[in-house]
């Protein structure tokens, strides 16, 4: 580990985990809460829970975490109140004031119960108000049917009297019968008055009707506006009713179906004197409680401003108390129950700062007895620390899907950050399309500081929290394009003039035997000259398919060597030659060797069939190469290389499981406990072959583990090399779809002369390419190139079975919802 120079934190190291250790920590009561405060600033130990037999109600600070519930509930009920008010609260970017938790807790109170009464006080003036404007539509629709009755029984009666007694001989009679009737002896009609919504309204009156066997009279009037409902303070549209009746029996009947319909009831006058003084009294009553609710409303908001400056901060000192209780409470009380007892692992290069922050707190806390801190011995794993930075954090998380390094092993992300960008532009490559996702990338990148601030949808949170690995392989899509020479499809003759040209006029639909050298060889890249020809696509085919199984290859003796470095760091001999040197030797001697026949072909301009070679070396391993050979002694070498790796397999298979057996018995022993007081540095990880040391050895699990190692292996030698054909196959398939919509759309909108034509072409070309290719295609790269890395690289050396280091720290309070 290199030296800490100046700052607390040595230089960044990618490749392994940071040396942690277990530490105890022994702190007063009185500094406790203080202790652990510092020690979350510091956000740098990771504490056990030394309590996980006892609920949470059994716990010693229970109640407060109780306490900073309530808190957090008072908290929320504020921010749901103030998103409805559309107030803002304000952004809390000074360093945490020193407010007293206690103070808080009483001025929340206070604030809740303010609120509370605000709006109670509102809801029943906001009640009292829709219950008026429904009263004041009852009288306007009410009256005007009486009115209009009146009208009409006035004119009735002035026609009835007008007319002449002999007129209707039948009728007279009986008006004048019915107006010498007793006034005592007539029915009295009652009436109900009230809204009733829209959608019941024909059920409501059908009711009735039923009901009362018919003997009900009602008019229904339609309010055009939609009312507010005084019960569910809901907007709903309803219709005016007037039910005319005989008899207090079929009044109570009413009343029951219009409380089963949720009609609500009004007092109506016949005197259109008292109906006009209702009307003046409610219209008065109503710009009052108008004037009052907008009082109140002003008032709540002021209320609501003033809670908004300062919940940010109160927010943030209820999570902090929060989280210290709940740490406070995985710490054991000792027996004298004076003392917290803490245990957690921490980075050795933390040592001085925690034993700093505990003199701290208890110099604070005014403790007359300071915390103790002391490093404990464990065989333990201890979690895996790589503290990284805004750019490899991406790449880091890209590995953590498929599993956390186990402490101290090797880590991918180090290759990672330029391999995984560069296999996509592999399948990726046209410089046009890589500028155009390095300018998107380019505002995610100019503008994080605004954005990692502000909340973004889903997909957007994804692509700016993977910003600079979209900013990598932008830049390698267009190295990769450059070297393709595509723009859109489009080659360009960017670094000199093609070294071909055509012996005549028909050449561009001839092969390659119509074309002439005339300069030097294109230097960077593909000839552009190769483009429209009909041998375009079989030399493309060669090129991009054998390029695909070196990049293949390559990648996985990395792979293969990056076990070796596991192997050598844990001090595994076994794991060296055992597992590492077969599997180089199987390895290269097919694929590698393919390899190398691939470049030599390359160099010398062969002819000769690379699959006859690879597939008649191991049928018919001494036949004559005859016109594939393609460098001397090429059958020997052939020969020696097939043994070597018919070698390999039981050198890979039988060794290991027998000298595993052997060590466990020497174990036992009594050789590997002389080793306990040598090691007093760090953590030291048993390898595989020491990690059943205390537990029961069996060796035929063993056995049948390294035997499906073993085929795995060799299976997978020869499925991996295949697969990196898919770097091959969505190259091809990125082409030739970026081909067409040039040639099929842009090109075709060119060639009709017509302007409007033209657009619709290029507005097509547009979302095209936007949509398929710059979305489409590179999800689809991404996805292929996700997988190289998780099954072909990593799964020749990473095993991804540690957990990461979560230490107890403020930073991500203020990010985190309830």
């Amino acid at each position: 580990m290199a030296e800490i120079g100046g700052g607390c934190c040595p230089p960044m190291d990618l490749m392994r985990s940071e040396p942690m250790q277990l530490v105890q920590v022994i702190v007063p009561m009185e500094s406790a809460h203080l202790t652990v405060s510092y020690l979350g600033d510091l956000g740098l130990v990771q504490f056990k829970d030394l309590n996980s037999d006892k609920s949470p109600f059994q716990r010693t600070y229970a109640a407060q975490i109780k306490r900073c519930g309530e808190m957090a509930r008072k908290l929320r009920f504020f921010k749901d109140q103030m998103s409805k008010a559309g107030v803002s609260p304000k952004e809390f970017l000074g360093k945490d004031v020193d407010i007293d938790f206690d103070d808080v807790e009483v001025k929340l109170g206070e604030l809740e119960a303010e609120l509370s009464e605000i709006n109670a006080n509102n809801d029943k003036l906001q009640r009292s108000y829709n219950e008026l404007m429904e009263y004041k539509l009852v009288l306007e629709k009410a009256g005007e049917f009486f009115a209009s009755a009146h009208r009409s029984a006035t004119a009735q009666q002035s026609e009835i009297e007008s007319q002449q007694v002999g007129e209707d001989a039948l009728e007279a009679p009986l008006l004048q019968e019915e107006k010498s009737v007793d006034p005592t002896k007539q029915v009295k009609l009652g009436f109900l008055t009230g809204l009733v919504p829209r959608e019941k309204s024909m059920v409501f009156e059908r009711i009735l009707f039923r009901a009362t066997r018919g003997n009900i009279f009602i008019r229904q009037s339609v309010i055009e506006e939609s009312v507010v409902d005084p019960s569910s303070g809901e907007k709903a549209e309803k219709n005016v009713f007037v039910v005319f009746y005989s008899g207090e029996r079929a009044k109570s009947k009413i009343l029951k179906i219009c409380e089963a319909f949720g009609a609500n009831r009004y007092p109506f006058s016949e005197d259109l004197s008292k109906q006009a003084q209702m009307m003046t009294e409610v219209t008065g009553r109503l710009a009052e409680l108008k004037t009052t609710i907008s009082a109140g409303l002003d008032h709540r908001k002021i209320l609501l401003e003033t809670i908004g400056d300062k919940f940010e901060q109160w927010n943030l000192k209820v999570r902090k108390e929060k989280a210290i209780y709940h740490t406070l409470n995985m710490l054991s009380l000792d027996v004298t129950k004076k003392c917290l007892v803490g245990e957690g692992w921490s980075p050795v290069f933390a040592t001085p700062e925690i034993q700093k922050a505990l003199q701290r707190a208890a110099v604070d806390s005014n403790s007359q007895v300071g915390s103790i801190f002391q490093v404990l011995r464990t065989k333990e794993m201890p979690p895996t620390f790589f503290r990284t930075n805004k750019f490899t954090t991406a790449f880091q998380e890209i590995v953590d899907a498929y599993g956390v390094a186990k402490y101290q092993e090797a880590n991918p992300t180090v290759f990672t950050i330029v391999t995984f960008p560069f296999l996509f532009a592999v399948m990726f490559g046209d410089w046009g399309h890589g500028i155009c996702l390095l300018i998107a990338t380019m505002y995610l990148v100019l503008r994080e500081k605004k954005l990692s601030s502000q909340k973004l949808g889903d997909i957007m949170e994804m692509a700016f929290g993977g910003r600079y690995v979209i900013l990598m392989m932008s830049l390698f899509s267009i190295y990769t394009g450059l070297i393709y020479n595509e723009f859109f499809s489009i080659p360009f003759p960017l670094f000199a003039p093609s070294a071909y040209e055509c012996r005549d006029a028909s050449c561009s639909e001839a092969t390659t035997i119509g074309l002439i050298k005339t300069r030097d060889t294109y230097p960077f890249g593909v000839d552009p000259v190769w483009h429209g020809t009909r041998s375009e696509l079989p030399f493309l085919n060669s090129l991009k398919m054998k390029m695909s199984i070196l990049l293949g290859v390559a990648q996985m003796n990395l792979g293969i060597i990056m076990s070796f470095c596991n192997a050598k760091f844990f001090k595994s001999a076994v794991n060296i030659w055992f597992q590492f040197v077969p599997q180089m030797i199987f390895l290269n001697c097919l694929f590698g060797y393919l390899s190398a026949l691939i470049v030599i072909k390359w160099c010398t301009g062969s002819q000769a069939d690379l699959y006859h070679v690879m597939i008649y070396m191991f049928l018919s391993p001494m036949e004559d190469l005859g016109e594939n050979q393609l460098f001397p002694h090429q059958k020997t070498v052939q020969l020696t290389f097939l043994f070597l790796a018919l070698i390999s397999v039981p050198w890979m298979l039988l060794p290991k499981p027998f000298i595993l057996k052997k060590q466990h018995e020497a174990r036992h022993q009594g050789q590997s406990y002389a080793q306990l007081e040598e090691t007093d540095e760090s953590l030291q990880v048993e390898t595989n072959g020491g990690a059943h040391g205390h537990e029961e050895f069996e060796f035929s699990e063993i056995f049948v583990h390294q035997l499906i190692h073993t085929i795995e292996f060799v299976l997978g030698a020869v499925s991996n090399t295949a697969s990196y054909l898919r770097l091959w196959a969505l190259s091809l398939a990125h082409s030739e779809l970026s081909s067409v919509f040039y040639e099929k759309v842009l090109l075709m909108a060119w060639g009709f002369n017509n302007f409007l034509i033209l657009i619709v072409g290029i507005l097509v070309f547009i979302f095209a390419t936007v949509g398929v290719l710059l979305v489409m295609e590179t999800l689809s790269a991404l996805l292929q190139a996700l997988r190289l890395h998780w099954v072909e690289y990593q799964h020749k050396f990473y095993e991804g079975d540690g957990y990461k280091f979560a230490p107890f720290t403020f930073t991500l309070l203020g990010n985190e919802d309830e």
